[in-house]
């Protein structure tokens, strides 16, 4: 059974919204339910900072052994930070989804309304 930690908001396309210290930044990252339909990471593909995402669109890619699936970004706004980590280590993702695989933060020009809580996203991957 995947991870769905409840402080977290989460998307149809199985990305995951987290606030930071800063009111008008978060964080996204792929849930646990999708880095394991994924398999082994072997690639990630991210927006540079500085870069206007728009929600529903696609920022990014992630590559696995199985397949290349596309990042949707969830919210509006101007990315203003990347996991540098996961240019030479993507296979973060598949072992710390939440914590240490997390893939951008975002500078939200207009807030999402389609995010759902932890128990709407467990009984939607259900």
């Amino acid at each position: 059974m995947s991870q769905i930690p409840d402080s977290l908001h989460y998307t149809k396309e199985h990305e995951w919204v987290a606030p930071t210290s800063n009111q008008s930044v978060l964080r996204v990252g792929i849930t646990d339910f999708a880095q394991s339909a994924l398999g082994d990471i072997v690639y990630v593909q991210l927006p540079k900072v500085g870069e206007s995402v728009t929600a529903g669109k696609v920022c990014g890619e992630i590559e696995s052994t199985k397949s290349v699936s596309e990042i949707f970004s969830p919210v509006s706004g101007s990315v203003s930070a990347v996991n540098e980590g996961l240019v030479a280590n993507p296979e973060i993702i598949n072992s710390s989804p939440y914590e240490n695989g997390w893939l951008l933060e975002i500078t939200v020009s207009a807030q999402a309304s389609d995010l759902m809580s932890a128990t709407e996203y467990a009984t939607f991957t259900a």
